[in-house]
């Protein structure tokens, strides 16, 4: 999905009001494995994905990468608490796919938070989805078992078999390669 299909699919901005936003934002074709923020920087922009598929994750006491989310064509993407609150992120954000990204700073979108009512409205919007998603994924994470995180990952994300490594899913699941690998296994032969 497109940015300006995107936003206005969730708030109905004039053709004004849309041409307006667009240039507080830039855009920029990224290669694959790009790391747009390190771990102990601060998040300086909130992005959207306009094609293509990135992640963040973080670094266990063994220094082995954990994936914490994945960002898909169509979504917002941003270290949050960072990003909102100035303060160094606690994950790096990585390009897992040669993509177009869409980005805007804190200052600009404070700009358009204050010019336009429903630029709120979006901004609320899309970090209640954040929230509800980092909850979904919470509560799998504590309480499904390792087929129903699966399940769940393939329905957020149906194609992401074709665009992220086995390890990258694993760990964003919270199970070895091996279970993985055998859920998979179990599906093909059925």
């Amino acid at each position: 999905m497109g940015f300006t299909d995107a936003i206005t699919a969730l708030v109905p901005f004039s053709e004004d009001e849309l041409n307006d936003i667009l240039n507080h934002f830039k855009t920029k074709a990224v290669s694959k494995n790009e790391i747009l923020v390190h771990e102990g920087e601060v998040c300086k922009y909130l992005y959207f994905i306009e094609q293509g598929m990135c992640r963040s994750y973080y670094l266990n006491e063994n220094q082995k990468d954990i994936t914490q989310w994945f960002f898909s064509n169509g979504k917002f993407m941003s270290s949050a608490d960072s990003f909102f609150q100035k303060k160094p992120s606690l994950y790096y954000l990585e390009v897992l796919e040669d993509s177009v990204l869409y980005f805007i700073s804190k200052d600009n979108l404070e700009i358009l938070f204050s010019k336009y009512p429903k630029m709120e409205k979006l901004g609320r919007l899309v970090i209640t989805e954040m929230l509800s998603n980092v909850v979904h994924k919470l509560n799998a994470i504590q309480f499904q078992t390792a087929r129903e995180r699966y399940d769940y990952m393939l329905a957020e994300f149906p194609d992401i078999a074709y665009q992220v490594s086995l390890g990258h899913i694993a760990s964003y699941l919270g199970m070895a390669q091996e279970t993985l690998s055998r859920i998979r296994n179990h599906d093909a032969s059925h």
